[in-house]
């Protein structure tokens, strides 16, 4: 049921580049009358939601209120990359059940609680 998500950032470059850099990915920079982000790339058509990095005043990077959790083919994989890349791991890969898969987490860059999840 999510649509759509807005990760809060101090420092859109460094946010960025973390990101860039445990997800192997490209984000796009884009701008709306001064309201800085920076796209997550497309599904592609598949299942799940897609977001942005968001530099604004009202937005506050937190370790507090709501998790996203990114889907991942081995949680294991990412968090390998996050402290290198300037983040902090919060919860090691850790079994949720046979049934559930696995879980992990992470504070990026900016002090944001995010979290993933894999069926390996």
């Amino acid at each position: 049921m999510v649509g759509w998500f807005e990760i809060p950032v101090n420092d859109m470059n460094r946010a960025k580049s973390f990101y860039e850099t445990v997800f192997k990915v490209e984000i796009k920079d884009v701008e709306f009358n001064g309201l800085k982000m920076g796209w997550f790339p497309g599904n592609n058509g598949e299942y799940g939601a897609t977001g942005t990095l968001i530099k604004q005043n009202s937005y506050i990077p937190s370790k507090e209120g709501t998790l996203i959790y990114f889907i991942s083919k081995n949680v294991q994989i990412e968090l390998d990359r996050v402290e290198a890349a300037g983040g902090k791991i919060g919860l090691e890969k850790t079994k949720i059940s046979d049934e559930n898969g696995f879980m992990g987490m992470f504070i990026d860059t900016e002090g944001n609680r995010i979290a993933l999840h894999s069926d390996a």
